[in-house]
C-alpha cells in the first residue's frame, strides 16, 4: 500500500480555522439558549423587590424564588408577575388576557381576573424551569385561551350550557348539589352528598387501582363540595384520582382527606378544626387555591366543606366557588353564607386551610 501523501500546511490551518469557528457557534448558541431561560433569582421574602434587578437585564424576564410557600415566579422587567409555581404542587397561575365570571342568578358579585389557573404535567421543583417537560408544557400554555380551572368551574353553576363530548356524554353543564333528602329540611342536610363526577356523568368508573364505581341514578347530574373538586381538577383536568379517602393515590373522594391527604402543598396548613384554629391571616392564599371548611359539628374533627378560591371579586373581597345545597349546586352567590374568605361571615369564621394541588 503506498504511503499517504503529506497534506499541504494550509489544509491544516483551514481545519483549525473551521474548529475554531465551530467552537465560537457552539459557545454562542449556547449563550443564545441560556438567555431564553432566564436567571433564577436570589431567594427572597419580598415578592415586590428584585434582588438582582430586573432593568439590568435589558427587558428579559427574570426567575425568582419565593418563600413561605417554597416557589418560583417569573417576572417582567417592571417586576410583573408572569406566573408563579410552587414547590410540590401541579398548580400553575399564569397571567393572561382578563376574563370576567358571574353568576347572575344567584349572586351580582363579579369576578374580574387576568389569572388563568392550569395544571403542569409534573410536581413543581426548584430548577424545573430547566427541564424540557416544563419548557414545552410553558411554551403550549402561556398565553393560552383554551378552558382552565376557572373556566372548567363555571361551567358547572346554575344556567351553564350543556357541552357533550364525541360519545354524546354531557360532561358539563347545570350541575345539581344532590337529591332531596327525606330526612332533611331547609338548612338541614335539605340534599343528600356523596355525588361524585361518575353520579354526574352517569357513566361507571375505573380508578387507577383498578375499582369500578357505577353511578346512582337519583345522582344524575349531581356533585357535592367535594365531587365538584373532582369533577373539575380530576374529570376534567386529570388531576389522579382516588376511589375513596385511602384506596389507591391521588385526589381523595372528601373534603377532610384532601385537606388531611398528602397530596398537594399547604399553603394554610391545618392546625385543628375549633374556631380558635382559625388562619390568622389568609394573604398567602393564591387564585386556584383548595380552601377547607369546618361548618358542622356533627362532623367531629372531620373538615367538611371545600371550595376553589378565585382571588378578588370587583368589590375586593376574597372569593371563592363550591357545590353547597343552599343553591343546589356550584355557587359563588351568598345564599346560605357570604361566597368570601375575608370578614367574620359564615365561610370567613369557618376557615381552616388550605392548599395548592
Amino acid at each position: 500500500m503506498p504511503p499517504k501523501k503529506k497534506r499541504p500546511a494550509v489544509h491544516a490551518a483551514t481545519v483549525l480555522a473551521l474548529l475554531a469557528g465551530s467552537v465560537y457557534l457552539t459557545v454562542e448558541l449556547r449563550k443564545d439558549e441560556d438567555n431564553k431561560t432566564p436567571e433564577v433569582q436570589a431567594v427572597t421574602d419580598s415578592p415586590g423587590r428584585l434582588d438582582n434587578g430586573a432593568s439590568a437585564q435589558g427587558g428579559k424576564q427574570t426567575w425568582e424564588r419565593l418563600r413561605n410557600p417554597d416557589r418560583t415566579v417569573l417576572r417582567t422587567e417592571g417586576g410583573k408577575v408572569l406566573a408563579s409555581f410552587t414547590d410540590g404542587a401541579r398548580t400553575a397561575t399564569l397571567t393572561g388576557p382578563s376574563r370576567t365570571f358571574t353568576e347572575p342568578a344567584n349572586t351580582k358579585s363579579r369576578v374580574v381576573t387576568d389569572d388563568w389557573v392550569r395544571l403542569m404535567p409534573e410536581v413543581w421543583r426548584k430548577g424545573a424551569e430547566k427541564e424540557k417537560w416544563f419548557k414545552d408544557w410553558y411554551k403550549q400554555y402561556a398565553g393560552s385561551e383554551e378552558d382552565d380551572i376557572f373556566a372548567m368551574a363555571f361551567q358547572y353553576v346554575q344556567g351553564a350550557p350543556v357541552k357533550k363530548d364525541d360519545e354524546g356524554i354531557a360532561y358539563a353543564g347545570d350541575a345539581n348539589f344532590g337529591p332531596l333528602n327525606p330526612n332533611g329540611s331547609e338548612g338541614n342536610d335539605l340534599r343528600e352528598e356523596q355525588s361524585d363526577f361518575y353520579d354526574y356523568l352517569g357513566i361507571p368508573y375505573t380508578f387507577r387501582d383498578g375499582t369500578t364505581i357505577q353511578p346512582e341514578a337519583k345522582r344524575a347530574r349531581a356533585i357535592d363540595c367535594s365531587g365538584f373538586i373532582r369533577t373539575v381538577f380530576g374529570y376534567r383536568a386529570r388531576y389522579p384520582l382516588m376511589a375513596t379517602d385511602t384506596a389507591g393515590d391521588g385526589l381523595p373522594r372528601t373534603a377532610n382527606g384532601m385537606a388531611r391527604g398528602k397530596v398537594g402543598a399547604p399553603v394554610i396548613p391545618l392546625k385543628g378544626v375549633s374556631p380558635a384554629d382559625r388562619p390568622k391571616t389568609i394573604d398567602v392564599v393564591q387564585p386556584g387555591d383548595l380552601v377547607f371548611f369546618k361548618l358542622d359539628a356533627r362532623t367531629k374533627e372531620r373538615l367538611d366543606h371545600v371550595g376553589i378560591y378565585l382571588g378578588h371579586d370587583a368589590d375586593g373581597h376574597k372569593i371563592f366557588i363550591s357545590s353547597r345545597e343552599e343553591v343546589n349546586g356550584p355557587t359563588i352567590g351568598d345564599k346560605g353564607g357570604t361566597s368570601r374568605l375575608d370578614g367574620n361571615g359564615y365561610y370567613a369564621a369557618a376557615l381552616r386551610s388550605a392548599k395548592r394541588l
